[in-house]
């Protein structure tokens, strides 16, 4: 009994440090390996490449995977290519393999690395910045070998008591129930790198013979993928287009490898007997080699492969909130990726409401559907980003582009007010010079919507705001020396002047909108310039909060 609970916490210690090393990684690497990633994905063919040399950096395949996921649903990535990143992160992941095999059995670290950890803890203490993270992946790594010596001195006391003759038997029918036991294993420990490791330990011990720790890593490759199908039910449909195509591949990928582990046992059975190799890197290598050829035959068939996925898992609707996966919460750059993406959809639907209210291109009842739709949104949106609120900050460039998405989402909600001020919307075509100023913005939308040029745009509306502020200045002169000479009637003048006033705040609000999404699309871009303080006249604006309007 004490052995068996000693082999566990050997296993907890193991997962303990891969966490702990993970994190670590995470820290080190910072933003720099998210840009990387979303700058090298252009094709499937360097999406695997990028994320299998992610995985293999930060030592976790499903961060790997929730950043794909959060470009695909901020549009950076498409669909295909994001399949690229999740096909290579499957070799990244076997890196865990190399590790132990050859740390922790060819050189057998074990218990040397204990200095190791206190050193790491020291630094994780004591030191700053990057060093800090250092430490904290210093101590994961040692935590992994102590944790893998644990075990095998757990496992002492079953040497010859546990063969391979205690586990099913090397048959087509007995490997099945291997993998099924692989599968178990993975979904009970929540990590394959934990059951490899395992798995590694109980050959080494002669527990289980290559065959069959071939046939448990091969399960535990397909059971992985069940951790992250159940955690997308219920989310956005690029979530679960991912975790479906991570599932359907890794079982191709497995069928493949089934099919492979007579010949690669031959292999390492003729390589064992003339003295060359060890069975722990035979296992190692074997699980590193059907990932990899797994990616190569799937590669050139990657548009029809999810051309598939799409077919099983279609797009569920328009809904303008679907980004707003609760599953990405967990990350602070992909819940703003979708975050700002969804944004981007609202402002551009916004847009299109405004120009069907000013040139009346659509009935009044379905203006009023539009934009019951866009608050119901925005209500969607708000309780998102509240949410996020909680998450901690990981890095500056992570703040900002946080804070550029809150002013969006902030300027969008009075936006959204002021498309639902209908009698200033219908004194527009009463007047020509509010008829002309009105499709200028009109004008401005339509460009906007043909080239989807938000940094060229930014400059277009800045000066339309200008232009309307000086209009609004000297309308305001004109009209009220004209009412007052009884050339007007008081009321219909101060209809005149809501109305042109709604257009310098709705260009206004437009310009801000675009400004910050723009900024918030790539940080660290020095091209894109600073948000301009409001000026003077927009300053004494204060926040209200949007309702479902219906017009008198």
């Amino acid at each position: 009994m004490t052995a068996i609970l000693v082999a566990a916490g050997g296993l907890g210690l193991f997962m303990l440090g891969m966490m702990i090393m993970t994190d670590g990684l995470k820290g080190i690497a910072g933003n720099h390996m998210r840009r990387w990633l979303a700058r090298h994905t252009s094709t499937p063919t360097t999406g695997a490449i990028s994320g299998a040399l992610t995985t293999a950096l930060i030592q976790s395949s499903s961060a790997t995977t929730v950043m794909a996921v959060g470009f695909v649903g901020a549009g950076l990535l498409t669909f295909p290519q994001s399949l690229g990143v999740i096909f290579g992160a499957n070799i990244g992941t076997t890196i865990t393999g190399w590790m132990v095999a050859i740390g922790g059995f060819k050189l057998d670290l074990g218990y040397t690395a204990l200095p190791l950890l206190l050193l790491g803890v020291m630094l994780r203490m004591f030191a700053r910045g990057k060093i800090n993270h250092v430490g904290w992946a210093i101590a994961g790594f040692s935590l992994l070998f102590i944790g893998i010596a644990t075990i095998q001195e757990g496992l002492v006391p079953f040497q010859g008591m546990v063969t391979p003759d205690d586990f099913p038997q090397d048959t087509l029918f007995g490997r099945f129930l291997l993998v099924l036991i692989g599968i178990a294993i993975t979904l009970v420990t929540q990590s394959s790198s934990a059951g490899v490791a395992t798995a590694l330990v109980a050959l080494s011990t002669g527990a289980i013979s290559f065959p069959q720790a071939a046939a448990l890593v091969i399960g535990m490759d397909i059971g992985t993928t069940f951790t992250t199908v159940l955690a997308t039910v219920g989310g956005s449909t690029a979530m679960r287009q991912t975790g479906y195509a991570h599932m359907i591949y890794n079982c191709m990928t497995g069928i493949v490898a089934f099919l492979l582990l007579g010949p690669a046992t031959q292999v390492i059975g003729m390589m064992m007997d003339n003295g060359h190799g060890n069975e722990q890197i035979g296992l190692v290598a074997f699980h590193s080699f059907f990932n990899f050829l797994g990616v190569l035959l799937i590669l050139p068939l990657t548009g029809a492969f999810a051309r598939l996925i799409t077919k099983l898992v279609p797009e569920s609707g328009a809904r303008l909130a679907e980004r707003l996966d609760p599953r990405l919460l967990s990350n602070l750059d992909a819940a703003s990726d979708a975050t700002i993406a969804t944004l981007r959809d609202m402002t551009h639907a916004t847009f299109t409401l405004l120009k069907w209210q000013i040139t009346a291109e659509r009935p009044a009842h379905l203006q009023r559907e539009e934009l019951n739709r866009l608050l119901l949104a925005l209500d969607q949106t708000e309780q998102y980003v509240n949410k996020m609120q909680a998450l901690p900050e990981t890095n500056i460039q992570a703040y900002q582009r946080f804070n550029h998405a809150l002013h969006s989402l902030d300027h969008l909600g009075r936006l959204l007010h002021r498309c639902g001020q209908w009698d200033r919307i219908e004194t527009l075509p009463s007047d020509r010079r509010l008829a002309r100023l009105s499709r200028l913005l009109v004008a401005e939308i339509d460009k906007l919507g043909a080239a989807d040029d938000w940094h060229e745009a930014t400059g277009r509306f800045d000066r339309l705001r200008e232009l309307f502020r000086r209009q609004r200045r000297s309308y305001r002169a004109n009209i009220v020396a004209r009412a007052s000479r009884g050339g007007a009637e008081p009321t219909r003048t101060l209809e005149k002047l809501d109305s042109l006033r709604w257009l310098h705040r709705v260009s206004y609000h437009s310009w801000r909108i675009i400004l910050h999404l723009e900024a918030s699309r790539d940080i660290t871009n020095e091209t894109v310039p600073p948000p301009k303080p409001p000026s003077d006249d927009m300053k004494a604006v204060t926040p209200v909060p949007p309702t479902l309007m219906t017009p008198p």
